[in-house]
């Protein structure tokens, strides 16, 4: 049973992410009939620890030694944590409490001091979609999962920017204590209790401009008629190559094959016009080029994790036209 909770923050740690841990496993609401936990706030680097805030600081009494005794160790993000060395005491903690069954759960960038402590070999992990590659540069036995907004391998969890941080916690909780108790602690914290999708939906993909030898002029054709149907032979002869070798060097020079391409584009395509227009579903989906409006939803759902209704409330509210 999850009771003893402890957040370890380094220098430059980042204040919202710490506040995500401490508001949904640090306040007392046993006058609502929720668990509480023993929770308390360790510093890995003395006992006054800087923020990327200017002028907020962080006092704790808890060193590393607290750290023993928790069920479950938090580790938010903090500023440099792509390019900084750790404590070696602090990973040797991490270490420690994994073996002896405590889960470890990191916040955002957290999740590097994880893989210094090497708890990701060999496991699936979230990060910050912008983190994405460098995590996997730096810990190439880590599977890096880019577009989700956490993952459990327990005992490691490891979620993506920020607000994930509350999917995680919540999941954490309703894994320990039921639906019931991650719902209201939800309710009280005025956030979904889980939220569908994934970081796909938020990452900034503008429409590639290439620069590739051969197939630059045909990608430009493609790009302004997405909602036309074309075939590798059609591309082929506005190339001016057979369809075999055509097939063969826009995979050279893009690194994927033309209908994932055109797909890609097409769903590029179709979010935009939700994020910027009140254009039906049918519209869209004919101006993307799916065809109709349930092409256009099993493709998008596929490629982002949520559905185009959903990725428009979310980036335009509610109120959206459907």
């Amino acid at each position: 049973m999850l009771r003893n909770v402890a957040a370890v923050l380094l220098d430059g740690a980042h204040p919202f992410e710490l506040g995500v841990v401490c508001e949904v496993f640090g306040i007392d609401r046993s006058d609502e009939g929720l668990p509480v936990y023993d929770f308390a706030v360790v510093s890995a680097e003395g006992p006054t620890l800087g923020t990327h805030v200017g002028g907020l600081t962080v006092s704790t009494p808890y060193g590393l030694e607290r750290l023993e005794e928790a069920d479950l160790i938090a580790v938010p993000a903090g500023s440099d944590f792509v390019r900084r060395e750790y404590p070696p005491d602090l990973l040797d903690a991490l270490r420690r409490a994994t073996d002896r069954g405590t889960r470890v759960l990191s916040v955002c960038s957290g999740v590097f001091v994880l893989g210094a402590a090497g708890l990701l070999d060999g496991r699936r992990c979230a990060v910050h979609w912008h983190h994405a590659a460098e995590l996997a540069r730096q810990h190439p036995r880590a599977r890096v999962a880019p577009d989700v907004l956490y993952v459990d391998e327990d005992p490691v969890i490891t979620s993506a920017g920020t607000a994930a941080g509350i999917d995680a916690c919540l999941h954490i909780v309703r894994k320990e204590q039921g639906p019931e108790v991650a719902n209201r602690i939800a309710r009280r914290m005025v956030v979904p209790p889980h939220r569908d999708g994934g970081q796909a939906q938020y990452i900034e993909r503008p429409l590639p401009r290439s620069s590739c030898d051969t197939v630059g002029e045909v990608l430009a054709w493609m790009e302004q008629h997405l909602d036309e149907e074309v075939t590798v032979e059609q591309l082929a002869v506005r190339a001016h190559m057979s369809p075999r070798t055509f097939a063969r060097r826009f995979q050279q020079e893009t690194g994927t094959t033309p209908y994932r391409w055109i797909l890609r584009q097409r769903v590029l395509l179709a979010q935009r016009l939700l994020e910027a227009t009140d254009e039906t579903m049918d519209t869209i989906a004919w101006r993307a080029g799916f065809g109709t409006a349930a092409a256009l939803r099993h493709q998008f759902t596929r490629a982002l994790g949520t559905t185009p209704h959903a990725y428009r409330r979310t980036f335009r509210g509610p109120e959206a036209a459907a």
